[in-house]
C-alpha cells in the first residue's frame, strides 16, 4: 500500500510553474501562454490517470477469486477510461486536506478512490447486458457479456460492486468520515440514485420526455455518482459544512454537464475514438439533451454548466483561503476542458 500511496503523491504533485500559468492566463490574460499551459495541463492529467490505472491494476489478484471471475473482473476494470471519478474524489481530497492543514492526508482516501471506479465499471458491465442497453462495445473493447457470458458479466459486475465497499473500509481515516463517506456512495448507487435512475431509463423509452424529468433521470443515472466521488473525497478529509456546500453545487453542475457531453457525443463523436457504439440514443428512441434541445444548444447548456462548476470552485476559494491554490486550477482547468470536447 506504501508503494501506491507513494505513486499518488508523486504523479498527483501541481508544479509551481502551474500555478503561474493560469495567474498569467487567467488573471492577467496573457494568452500567448495558453499552448504551454494546455501541455503541462495534459501531461498531468495523463501522470494521474496512470496513477489510477497502476493502483487498479494491483488489485484483484487474491488467490481465492476463481479465476475466470478475476479474469473478466479485470478486463472490464482495466479496459480504460477516463478514470474521472477516481481522479475528483483524490482532487477534491487533496483541495480540503490542504486547508485541513495535512496537505498530504489526502493520500489515504486513495483505496476509497479505487472503489468508485470498481462500482462505475460495475454499472457499465450491467447497463450493456442484452437484458439492458445490449451495446456490444465499451471502452473499444468487447462488452464484457460479448468476450465471456452473460452469466460471467453479471457475476464480474456483483462482484465488483461487492469487493468496493470492502476497499472503501481500508481507508486511514477517521471512521465517522469514513462511515459518512460510505453513506454517501450507498444512496447515491441505490434505488435512489444509479439504479433508480437506470429504471427511469428503461421506462423512458419508446416516450418523449420533457425537460425536467430528463433532468431528474440524468441526476440520478448519471449525476449522482460523479457528485458523490467530489462529496466523498471532501468528506473523507473532514471538510466543513460551508465547503461540502460549495463542493456539491460543483459535483451536481459537473454531473449534468457530463451527461449532456455525452448525449452530444452520440451524436457527433466518433466511435473509434470514444470507444463506444454511436447513435445508440437515436436508434433505442431515447429522450436526451440533443432530442430535445438540438445539437448546438446543448452545446451551450455543456458551457454554463461547467462554468457554474466552476463558480463553485471560486466561491469556495473565497470562504476557504486555505485551499491547496494548485488544485482549485486543475479542477477548473479540467472542468473547462471537458465542456469543449464537444467543440
Amino acid at each position: 500500500m506504501q508503494h501506491l500511496q507513494n505513486l499518488f503523491l508523486e504523479n498527483f504533485t501541481i508544479p509551481q510553474e502551474y500555478i503561474l500559468l493560469f495567474e498569467q492566463i487567467h488573471l492577467l490574460g496573457m494568452k500567448d501562454k495558453e499552448e504551454e499551459f494546455n501541455t503541462l495541463h495534459k501531461q498531468l492529467m495523463k501522470q494521474r490517470v496512470q496513477a489510477v490505472e497502476k493502483a487498479l491494476d494491483s488489485i484483484l489478484k487474491g488467490a481465492e477469486i476463481p479465476p475466470r471471475l478475476s479474469e473478466a473482473m479485470r478486463y472490464s476494470l482495466l479496459a480504460g477510461g477516463k478514470r474521472l471519478r477516481p481522479t475528483l474524489c483524490l482532487s477534491m481530497a487533496k483541495l480540503c486536506a490542504h486547508a485541513r492543514r495535512d496537505k498530504n492526508l489526502w493520500v489515504l482516501a486513495m483505496p476509497f478512490a479505487i472503489a468508485l471506479e470498481m462500482i462505475h465499471t460495475y454499472s457499465l458491465i450491467h447497463d450493456d447486458l442484452p437484458a439492458m442497453d445490449n451495446d456490444d462495445l465499451r471502452r473499444g473493447k468487447p462488452t464484457c457479456h460479448k468476450a465471456f457470458n452473460e452469466a460471467t458479466a453479471i457475476l464480474a459486475g456483483d462482484g465488483l460492486l461487492s469487493d468496493a465497499f470492502w476497499f472503501m473500509t481500508d481507508c486511514n481515516l477517521p471512521a465517522q468520515n469514513v462511515v459518512q463517506s460510505i453513506q454517501l456512495i450507498a444512496q447515491a448507487i441505490g434505488s435512489e440514485g444509479m439504479v433508480g435512475g437506470q429504471m427511469l431509463d428503461m421506462e423512458a423509452e419508446e416516450r418523449k420526455l420533457n425537460l425536467e424529468e430528463l433532468s431528474v433521470l440524468n441526476a440520478k443515472k448519471t449525476g449522482a455518482l460523479l457528485q458523490c466521488a467530489c462529496l466523498s473525497g471532501a468528506t473523507l478529509m473532514g471538510a466543513s459544512d460551508i465547503m461540502k456546500r460549495y463542493i456539491k453545487e460543483y459535483g451536481t453542475s459537473m454531473g449534468i454537464a457530463f451527461q449532456i457531453i455525452d448525449d452530444v457525443l452520440d451524436v457527433i463523436g466518433d466511435a473509434a475514438l470514444l470507444g463506444k457504439n454511436t447513435g445508440s440514443d437515436e436508434a433505442n428512441q431515447k429522450s436526451t439533451w440533443v432530442s430535445l434541445l438540438g445539437i448546438e444548444e446543448s452545446k451551450k447548456k455543456a458551457v454554463e454548466y461547467c462554468s457554474t462548476a466552476n463558480q463553485a470552485l471560486q466561491e469556495l476559494a473565497k470562504n476557504e483561503p486555505l485551499l491547496d491554490k494548485g488544485e482549485q486550477y486543475f479542477l477548473q482547468k479540467t472542468t473547462s476542458d471537458m465542456a469543449y470536447r464537444v467543440y
